[in-house]
């Protein structure tokens, strides 16, 4: 199980009173966990041209994270070049929403929040009831429907995000001749335990936006997120 890191917010970390002192709280998109305070909007941040993470500077701005470590891992950026990331999951649903460069959170000087993966908006139902991501849809006869964004030729399989628009899935074969394809009903049927015959790509054989269609048979949408969430802090 990862380890539980609790940050939590006092006074004597107020920014100074005046009209820069407004605190933002975010939570988790998915389930509505807090998971966030800071003193600016991820809005007004810079982005990271590699993944389009938010930037947040701890030494321009608060930082406090309810979070939960999920460990270390190796993102192929290039040719021969290898990006470290310690990734932090919300607490409640596993889904991974920021990462860092450094393994000591306390000195890591940039925390990285994921485009999509965090909101201003409290969750309204218990954390359990969370609504299915957008990204993910029941459709009729026991089908459910997954808007997935692949990168081939990347170090190996892995799924590396799950938010509103799309799960993005690392495909290790190439696109040519169909291999990525191939590679990703594989890997999709070993995480959801489904057989290649209940899963279609319905759009996107030749670009990297597909459109899986699986058989769930008794297990519904809700099920297939949580396995995909669960998914998300391997590589």
């Amino acid at each position: 199980m990862p380890k539980r890191t609790t940050h939590t917010y006092s006074s004597e970390d107020a920014a100074p009173d005046g009209p820069d002192s407004d605190l933002f709280v975010y939570y988790c998109k998915h389930c509505g966990s807090h998971v966030l305070i800071t003193d600016t909007q991820l809005q007004k941040l810079p982005k990271r041209k590699t993944d389009k993470a938010y930037v947040l500077d701890k030494k321009k701005h608060l930082a406090r994270l309810n979070i939960s470590e999920a460990g270390k891992v190796l993102l192929k950026r290039g040719e021969g070049k290898l990006e470290k990331q310690y990734r932090m999951n919300c607490i409640t649903c596993g889904l991974f929403v920021c990462y860092r460069s450094e393994e000591d959170l306390e000195v890591a000087s940039f925390i990285y929040v994921l485009d999509g993966a965090l909101s201003t908006v409290a969750a309204e139902t218990n954390p359990q009831d969370a609504p299915v991501p957008p990204c993910i849809s029941q459709l009729d006869g026991g089908l459910v429907q997954v808007a997935i964004e692949v990168e081939d030729r990347a170090q190996r399989s892995a799924i590396t995000r799950v938010n509103a628009d799309d799960v993005r899935v690392t495909i290790a074969a190439p696109a040519a001749r169909g291999e990525a394809n191939n590679e990703l009903l594989e890997f999709m049927g070993k995480v959801l335990g489904l057989r290649l015959s209940q899963m279609t790509l319905q759009r996107g054989w030749n670009n990297k936006s597909k459109l899986l269609v699986v058989s769930m048979c008794m297990t519904g949408s809700v099920c297939m997120c949580l396995n995909l969430c669960k998914f998300t802090i391997w590589i």
